[in-house]
């Protein structure tokens, strides 16, 4: 995760040179706030990976008199690293569902809500309600619902 958050903080550090430079260039609030909000889409995940990081791997510890890789650490944290360190099985990851899209058309529904007028807001709230009970209820299950 090192490297990730070193990724992301360094493209959040590049949008608020820009956003500077820019703000002071042209005096225009909108792109202003758009590359600050680009410095923030940088900044929020980076330094929320960086603390993870930090908190759980970012200390070393000695065991039997030798300084001992990090349990959990990731073999693309550390330079020395080879093939063989990162065979095997990552994860496993969930099966194919339908409630992220339904929420996502829930929140697409909700927000166009604020440009179209209040008539979508019942169904955005309604189909969002309903896919947070699907995932709740296909988690606990462990399989379609």
């Amino acid at each position: 995760m090192k490297t990730e958050s070193l990724f992301l903080i360094g493209i959040g550090v590049f949008f608020a040179a820009i956003a500077a430079i820019y703000w002071f260039i042209s005096y225009e609030d909108g792109g202003g706030m758009m590359l600050l909000g680009s410095c923030l889409l940088g900044f929020l995940p980076g330094f929320y990976y960086f603390y993870w990081h930090r908190r759980f791997h970012g200390h070393k510890y000695f065991y039997w008199g030798k300084l001992d890789r990090v349990a959990g650490d990731r073999p693309e944290d550390h330079p020395d690293a080879t093939m063989e360190d990162g065979a095997g099985v990552i994860n496993s990851f969930p099966g194919s569902s339908i409630w992220p899209f339904t929420l996502g058309m829930g929140a697409f529904l909700l927000v166009l809500s604020l440009v179209f007028g209040t008539w979508f807001l019942p169904l955005g709230v309604s189909l969002m309600l309903f896919a947070l009970i699907g995932v709740t209820a296909e988690s606990r299950r462990g399989g379609h619902v």
